[in-house]
């Protein structure tokens, strides 16, 4: 993980699909960030590539409204348009190889491209095998410790299965060096993931108790409150929330919270551990897998705000038969020292009640009760059962870490209330925090890998949620309504 270290090297910056989504909301707003804090080199080019008949003009304008619609920081009209006019278009049909010599050809000015390059997939999965082959075949891809760098980063799901994800990786590496390769998941840019090995082991007083000793439980939730909005049914329908979300989002956030201390703070020491803690992983089955996993899909209702929503299978462009599930949960298990026998419960699902991506440690209740617990709700107070402490890692939209822990109530009654002790970004840090593509999209280009997943990582990942993926016919999604935490049978 570099720090706000600038660039170097010259750099062309490819990116395909150019006039999709992401490319307008994220990538070009993150690099037009990097740009005003002066962290890309003096020398870059970006260029998008598409099969719409824009022109360079046409696309500068179009990434600079972009910028003016989606940046987070404050937008100055001169930079802007210093910004843009190292933009280019580039038509073409990704697919074709006569797309692909048209910009080696371009790319012979080495002037106005630098020969240092990062290729960024920002297309759908059944293209990324196409395209670096292609990239390879046209002479755009250096070998890894040639003269200059070539990058490919691709964009989740990497695969829908344990035997896709293992021939993609295999065709992937006939062209690219492991190093080459960069596996993008934005959640690991996020401050407060990265702040997970920070508060586990820069902070004594918490990684002793980080164990089956002390925990009771982990639980993920990825809740969202949207549905099937710009158009996302199409794709959706074909992954769902399990390889949308489980397999990469959850699956990583978990790695971070039971993950072994790294030797260092290496690449490859600190994608080890998560490796090893992967392979240790199951799904906690008593009796049948249904016993550790649930599907849901959302149906009509109404939500947050009152307004009525579709049920999921009357979603533009989805199958009005569809099975894809909205909602998932899982329950698993971690066969090693430090973890065994603790439960690892996640969850992640669409039309949910709130936003939030969080992580709960639960620790368990002290061995003695001495101590009466009250719980109270305006001037209404009851006794109750002591509560165990929680330790909370706020993902989004509030990014922050709490810690719930038991305190005297005022007064003279001998009896404990809970309390929290809580640490926020936007409260202690005045400034905005970066958005993780501009974090990671600087981490390409000095090419530290930190914060991407690996082959064999990738692998693992999968090798977990493959049981559930064998056995959709014992899962059929229950339903479940609008503005709720999915069903009770979750």
């Amino acid at each position: 993980m570099i720090g706000e270290s600038r660039v170097q090297d010259p750099v062309t910056i490819v990116i395909f699909g150019a006039s999709g989504d992401l490319t307008h909301r994220k990538l070009i707003p993150a690099l037009y960030i990097a740009y005003t804090q002066d962290l890309l080199p003096e020398r870059f080019a970006i260029v998008g590539f598409a099969r719409r008949d824009y022109d360079d003009e046409i696309f500068q304008g179009m990434m600079a409204d972009a910028i003016r619609e989606y940046s987070r920081l404050p937008v100055e009209k001169d930079t802007v348009a210093q910004f843009v006019e190292h933009i280019r278009y580039h038509k073409g049909d990704i697919s074709t190889p006569e797309a692909h010599q048209a910009l080696k050809q371009r790319f012979e000015d080495t002037e106005s491209y630098p020969e240092n390059r990062l290729f960024y997939l920002s297309t759908i999965p059944s293209l990324f095998k196409t395209t670096v082959q292609l990239l390879n075949e046209s002479g755009l891809i250096e070998k890894a410790g040639a003269g200059h760098w070539s990058r490919v980063v691709i964009e989740k799901p990497f695969g829908r299965d344990s035997k896709s994800a293992e021939e993609l990786n295999a065709e992937l590496l006939r062209y690219l060096d492991e190093s080459q390769i960069y596996r993008i998941d934005h959640y690991l840019g996020k401050e407060t993931v990265q702040n997970i090995l920070s508060f586990r082991f820069a902070n004594a007083i918490f990684e002793p108790v980080f164990n089956r000793s002390y925990i009771d439980h982990i639980q993920i939730t990825a809740s969202e409150t949207v549905g099937m909005e710009k158009e996302r049914g199409g794709y959706y329908d074909e992954y769902g929330a399990l390889r949308d979300m489980v397999t990469n989002h959850l699956l990583q956030l978990l790695c971070f919270v039971t993950m072994e201390a790294p030797g260092d703070l290496s690449a490859e020491s600190i994608r080890n551990e998560k490796v090893k803690v992967l392979k240790a992983m199951k799904l906690s089955i008593r009796k049948d897998i249904t016993d550790a996993v649930c599907r849901g899909q959302y149906s009509e209702g109404v939500d947050e705000k009152g307004a009525h929503t579709k049920g999921y299978r009357d979603e533009n462009r989805i199958d009005p038969n569809s099975n894809t599930e909205t909602f998932a949960a899982l329950r698993l298990t971690i066969d090693n020292w430090r973890w065994a026998g603790v439960p690892i419960l996640l969850r992640t699902g669409k039309r949910m009640a709130r936003k939030t991506t969080e992580i709960v440690v639960q620790f368990k209740v002290p061995p003695l009760q001495l101590f009466q617990q009250v719980e109270c709700e305006g001037d209404v107070c009851d006794i109750t059962r002591i509560k165990p402490n929680t330790l909370i890692f706020q993902i989004q939209p509030n990014e922050g870490i709490f810690l719930k822990v038991g305190t005297k109530r005022p007064g003279m009654r001998f009896v404990v209330e809970d309390v929290k002790m809580d640490f926020n970004y936007s409260e202690t840090w005045s400034k905005s925090l970066p958005e993780a593509y501009e974090r990671l999209l600087l981490d390409t280009l000095h090419g530290d890998s930190t914060l991407f997943t690996r082959s064999d990582e990738v692998e693992a990942e999968w090798r977990v949620v493959q049981p559930i993926l064998d056995n959709l016919d014992k899962l059929k999604p229950c339903s479940y309504p609008p503005n709720a935490w999915g069903m009770p049978e979750a």
